[in-house]
């Protein structure tokens, strides 16, 4: 999942083993500073890519066991040579990081899953291989449950998306189902969003399901984080229903007692 999923998911922090908290947190804090280079502050585009380019320039180091210049990569060097991390999906994190500084709108559904592909499955492949369970089998359903993640967090977020210039929702559907980026701009809720829209958390569902037997090879606490994952994002999803799709004045979020039904949920599949 990607790094602003955790607002949805903490339990990841409360059932991690122990034993895999601190390569989690390295991961999580590359993660966190490089998106932050993308989105937050006033620094130019230009600023934001050379800062991305010395995050690369980190991780080569990295491959040729140098020593990083900076604590952040020092801690992530670490973890990667203790646990024998790809290097790869650290790449594919910076690319989907420095595209959000340039690009700010999806041509159609596959463009936007590339971005995915880059900014969410990631993080699922590496959580998989300090489980020591990175089968492509595997791999292949947590991508779906990442890229579900991601997805889910675009449909939650229009509004706040939009506010700092993007939109997320493929360009070619917003135009098939007869919705503006006006309408987006200006928040309207109308038949034509709402039937856009249970479009997308249709077939965002499916998508989740179609990674959910992964719940069930996963075993012990990491076993069932997944499956808290999973019943996380599927509940997001029955909330953006349940609010007719408007997004932009109820936007849902994981309560207390959200939590208590993805537990209950959350049995051996």
């Amino acid at each position: 999942m990607s790094v602003d999923h955790y607002e949805n998911f903490p339990v990841a922090s409360i059932l991690m083993p122990r034993r895999l908290r601190k390569p989690v947190a390295a991961i999580y804090h590359f993660a966190r500073a490089a998106d932050d280079i993308a989105d937050e502050g006033d620094m130019s585009n230009e600023d934001r890519l050379k800062q991305l380019d010395e995050f690369r320039a980190e991780l080569a180091r990295i491959a040729n066991h140098e020593i990083p210049l900076t604590p952040l990569f020092q801690n992530l060097s670490a973890e990667i040579h203790q646990h024998e991390l790809p290097l790869q999906p650290f790449y594919d994190l910076l690319d989907a990081f420095s595209q959000d500084v340039l690009k700010k709108r999806y041509d159609d559904y596959d463009d936007l899953l590339d971005y995915c592909r880059r900014s969410a499955n990631p993080v699922g492949n590496l959580l998989l291989h300090l489980y020591d369970e990175a089968t492509p089998v595997n791999i292949a359903y947590s991508d779906a449950i990442c890229t579900s993640l991601q997805l889910i967090n675009f449909w939650q977020d229009v509004a706040r998306d939009y506010a700092i210039g993007r939109i997320y929702l493929p360009l070619d559907e917003l135009a098939q189902y007869g919705v503006s980026e006006d309408q987006i701009a200006k928040g309207i809720s109308s038949d034509a969003w709402r039937a856009m829209m249970k479009f997308q958390v249709d077939r965002t569902r499916e998508l989740m399901l179609s990674g959910k037997p992964l719940g069930s090879i996963l075993t012990g606490r990491i076993g069932l984080e997944m499956r808290m994952i999973i019943a996380g994002g599927l509940r997001i999803l029955a909330k953006l229903e349940k609010a007719q799709f408007d997004m932009f004045r109820h936007r849902p979020v994981l309560k207390p007692f959200d939590w208590a039904v993805m537990l209950a949920r959350s049995a051996p599949f």
